[in-house]
């Protein structure tokens, strides 16, 4: 067996150097212990409930009904033992998954993952522009086109928060998500939806694999929820804790870890869930099967609901959840960058770049289509992230089953081998949407 860290290159900057260890690890009880690892989970979940998942779920739920409700159970059993599999990457082997990938893939292959890597945050990034234009536009009526250029600004309140501290960071995501949270919980009550039919859609059904426009949808919710720069994100976060050097200490922390993501992970299903029901219950019984646009579902909300409150709450709700997930693509593309080719630039220069690069397509959509076109851009960021997932998951599941590079901490036998089966799966989804659409399906209901 190598010897501790013997995975490292000697020089090798820690992830996220500027909060690397910076957070103190409780010793004594369980629930003082569980303490100190109270945030990285949250911080990752937001990206779960970005303003991508409400674009796929709002198109699901208004279309399909509650049918798609089975694909975001899915989805979010994927993504907690994935996300288990990330933070153990971490803290086991002391590296997060874009510096394991460079240390392990010929340069060539190192290079293509790190492209598909910053794809990946600017389609999340792309999402996040959108809603949080969105959510400008409807709470305060600043034009979509103004909207998006304003987004920009938010890197500077990330950066300033995250040099503040990283536990401050913690707590800013973790009162937006429950901003979030208590907004459904009270929308849900106005909406009232059959609950036997909610729990009927909980339940797999063949036609979602064989419906062209139901696949693109569900497509859609596996690349909204479990999402790529996730991976890379939570092996670099759960490395803020100060975890000792002992095999013991980074057992507990991996443990550690593992409750705070898939409770958070948990709070996600709900949002995400309840942003379908919602659809369901209000568009879909009414006839309305084509409400796709945010804007769209937030003028009808008040009526069919009857009371303009259950409006004001989406929209709140929605600057929240897109606000929350510039942090994850924030530290992201820091994390992908540096970790990859080593390069390392001011954040607030990349984030600048990266959020300039996705403002381009939103700003367009924005002028030329309107309202009209923000819901099938929205989606389809989605489905290409779920296109390049595999290319994240593919190494982060070869290394965790590695007990030499997990320095004697590989993940137990039955986790990698489900992670291999999503894995799969995940793959045929892609390849049978691809067939569809060369055959000429029509993807879009």
């Amino acid at each position: 067996m190598q010897q501790e860290g013997a995975w490292k290159e000697a020089g090798t900057r820690p992830s996220l150097p500027e909060s690397h260890a910076s957070v103190p690890v409780n010793g004594g009880r369980f629930f003082r212990r569980l303490l100190s690892f109270l945030g990285p989970g949250y911080m990752v979940a937001v990206g779960y409930m970005d303003p991508g998942n409400w674009a796929t779920s709002l198109a699901a739920g208004s279309a399909f009904g509650y049918t798609l409700l089975s694909v975001i159970l899915i989805s979010n059993v994927m993504a907690i033992l994935l996300q288990a599999l990330a933070l153990r990457l971490g803290v086991a082997s002391g590296r997060d998954l874009a510096q394991a990938c460079r240390k392990s893939f010929p340069r060539p292959v190192a290079v293509v993952l790190w492209l598909l890597a910053e794809a990946a945050i600017i389609a999340t990034d792309l999402a996040e522009v959108i809603g949080t234009a969105i959510g400008l536009n409807l709470l305060f009526g600043i034009p979509l086109e103004i909207g998006v250029v304003l987004t920009a600004l938010d890197v500077f309140l990330i950066l300033w928060l995250q040099n503040r501290g990283f536990r401050l960071l913690e707590s800013v995501v973790i009162a937006l998500m429950a901003v979030i949270f208590a907004c459904f919980a009270i929308e849900m009550a106005y909406a009232d939806p059959v609950w036997g039919e909610v729990l009927e859609g909980f339940i797999p059904r063949r036609d979602i694999a064989t419906n062209p426009a139901m696949l693109y949808l569900a497509m859609g919710i596996i690349g909204a929820t479990v999402m790529p720069h996730n991976l890379y994100l939570h092996s670099a976060i759960i490395q803020t804790r100060a975890i000792g050097p002992s095999r013991a200490e980074k057992r507990d922390a991996i443990r550690m870890g593992t409750i705070d993501s898939t409770v958070a992970l948990v709070f996600a299903l709900f949002i995400n869930a309840a942003i379908l029901i919602l659809a369901a219950a209000v568009f879909h019984t009414s006839g309305r099967t084509e409400v796709a646009e945010i804007q769209e579902a937030h003028k009808l909300l008040g009526p069919l609901l009857g009371t303009a409150l259950a409006a004001t709450l989406f929209a709140v709700a929605l600057l929240a959840s897109g606000l929350n997930s510039t942090v994850t693509a924030t530290l992201a593309g820091q994390i992908v960058m540096e970790g990859f080719i080593r390069f390392r630039m001011k954040p607030w220069k990349r984030r600048l770049i990266t959020r300039a690069i996705a403002i381009l397509p939103a700003l367009v959509a924005a002028v030329v289509y309107g309202e009209s076109g923000t819901a099938q851009l929205l989606v389809l960021s989605q489905v290409v992230l779920s296109m390049q997932l595999p290319f994240a998951m593919v190494p982060l599941v070869m290394f965790t089953s590695d007990a030499a590079k997990m320095n004697g901490l590989p993940a137990p036998r039955w986790l990698t081998v489900s992670a291999w089966v999503i894995t799969v799966i995940v793959v045929g989804l892609n390849l049978k949407l691809i067939w569809d659409a060369a055959n000429g399906a029509e993807l879009l209901h």
